[in-house]
């Protein structure tokens, strides 16, 4: 029974010492309430005496103050040292009344200020509260505080109004380029211009209507002795943010100043390299090394690493560039870079793989795969292609790599090489078939004169022999029509000397050659030339 007796006494003083320290848990924990008059905030309450929290004292406070007139207001304020409840503290009077007392526990650690010198602040701050209150009260101060907010008022409804009519004619005026602008088709970037600086007006405009109006409001609150602070801090902000933007700009000058000079030179640098290949392409000027069909190519790619340079070694010299900020946007940029750019890199190594292997180029008559045309324009990540039926194919650069590529004008000066197969027996002279051949090439139009249309035998069949006719042409975008006047020329030319053209399907000897009579080779509907 002792032992139970001993360890419930130790209970009880461990329950009692977890009571104490959670009443001072609270008592620490106390919020602080600030003591407002007149609109003006004139001391923090930070402790509390004889079970009076800050929040409370605040509010007998205010209903002290709210009981006394003007009149009573304007007697003197004094202050006076006292001690309640063992703590030291000074007490504000107006005329015989007590309204508050000062605390050491209420004054702000951080601060470093006595008991004194906090009573001569609190003693200032009230003093000023009490002149606006009685001030407030006077009729001659409301009608000067109701003018000055009519004058402002007149004043802003004017600027408003020329505001209006300002952003009504500038951006009718805008409105009228941009329609012109995207009207004409071939001024793309000048409508994007147009419009950028459409939207840029509409940005000071609205940023002219929020000045405004914040002016007349900071007017209309510093008006009235009961609202001046709350326009002391509107004024106090805008002056601070315009304090802080011009001390940014100041500070950021340097180092845009070294920004724009590294430009400047990467410019320069550009320009000069640009030149020079420029005259490689353009053939004035030779680099050993450098194909004039690979000069544009290369260009390009120096100049990218030319302004990859120059914006890296900017980059340090960019007003916030060591921000958080900065350094996230940065991160966001190369981590959506690396997802977005493994298919563009692989087509863009692929075109560098076209150009610099030279194996087409515009103009080039060729064929890929199932597409035969002639090429119209080659870009790092695909490849243009106007086909026979005047349709634009546009071709991936890893499509064309991994296809070959047939390059019917490479090796010739002009024109492109093209060629069509006729079976003839061989009871027909081969000189005689060749010489028809040719005689049938000649008569075709859009041909080159040289080199002229020649014939190779391919091979020789069981029954007929394959003559393969190959001609020249000027454009190559004519082939389907030129190969189509080809083969009625040559049918012509073979049916007057009566000879019949064979089929891969022959299976035997006619008794009579099978061509068409000249006097049946305008039979109806069919029109003579």
């Amino acid at each position: 029974m002792r032992m139970l007796a001993k360890y419930f006494r130790v209970l009880i003083v461990v329950l009692g010492l977890l009571t104490l320290s959670g009443v001072q848990a609270r008592d620490l924990a106390v919020p602080e309430s600030v003591l407002t008059f007149a609109n003006r905030d004139i001391v923090t309450l930070r402790a509390s005496v004889l079970g009076a929290t800050p929040e409370v004292r605040t509010q007998r406070i205010h209903e002290r103050l709210r009981q006394l007139n003007d009149a009573e207001l304007a007697e003197p304020l004094a202050k006076a040292n006292v001690t309640v409840d063992g703590r030291k503290g000074i007490v504000f009077t107006i005329g015989d009344r007590n309204i508050f007392i000062l605390y050491e526990a209420d004054l702000d650690p951080d601060q470093k200020h006595t008991l004194d010198e906090s009573a001569k602040i609190v003693e200032s701050k009230l003093k000023e509260a009490i002149a606006v209150s009685i001030e407030t009260t006077y009729g001659d101060t409301l009608l000067k505080g109701i003018g000055k907010s009519v004058i402002a008022s007149v004043i802003a409804v004017i600027l408003l109004f020329l505001i209006q009519r300002a952003t009504r004619l500038v951006l009718d005026r805008l409105q009228n380029r941009l329609s012109q602008a995207r009207d004409d088709s071939k001024l793309r970037l000048a409508s994007q211009l147009w419009l950028l600086i459409f939207r840029m007006a509409q940005l000071i405009m609205a940023f002219l209507w929020l000045s405004v109006a914040y002016l007349w409001g900071m007017t209309v609150l510093g008006s009235f002795p009961l609202t001046h602070p709350f326009a002391d801090k509107l004024s106090g902000f805008l002056f601070t943010l315009l304090y802080n933007l011009g001390m940014g700009a100041v500070a950021a000058l340097p180092g845009l100043v070294t920004v724009a000079i590294i430009l400047f030179l990467t410019k320069a640098v550009n320009d000069v390299v640009g030149n020079v290949f420029n005259g490689v392409q353009s053939g004035t000027t030779a680099i050993p090394g450098i194909h004039r069909d690979t000069a544009g190519a290369t260009r390009r790619i120096v100049s990218v690493l030319i302004w990859g340079f120059g914006v890296a070694v900017a980059y340090p010299y960019l007003p916030l560039a060591e921000s958080d900020a900065f350094k996230g946007l940065s991160v966001m940029f190369g981590f959506m870079l690396t997802l977005g750019s493994a298919g563009v890199v692989t087509q863009m190594m692929s075109g560098l793989v076209l150009i610099y292997s030279r194996a087409l180029k515009v103009g080039d008559f060729v064929s890929i795969g199932d597409v035969m045309g002639v090429v119209k324009e080659t870009g790092v990540l695909s490849t243009k292609i106007i086909n026979m039926r005047n349709e634009e194919v546009t071709i991936p650069n890893a499509v064309l790599v991994g296809n070959s590529i047939k390059n019917f004008t490479s090796g010739a000066d002009e024109g492109a090489m093209v060629s069509t197969t006729v079976t003839i027996g061989y009871d027909t002279p081969w000189r005689q078939v060749e010489a028809m051949l040719v005689n049938a090439a000649e008569r075709t139009s859009g041909l080159r004169k040289q080199p002229k249309p020649f014939v190779v035998q391919k091979a020789l069949q069981d029954f007929y022999v394959e003559y393969e006719l190959f001609i020249q042409l000027d454009k190559p975008l004519g082939r389907v029509r030129i190969l189509s006047e080809l083969h009625g020329h040559i049918q012509d030319e073979f049916n007057i000397h009566g000879v019949q053209i064979m089929s891969p399907h022959f299976v035997h000897q006619p008794k009579n050659n099978v061509v068409v009579d000249k006097e049946n080779w305008f039979a109806d509907p069919a029109n003579k030339p």
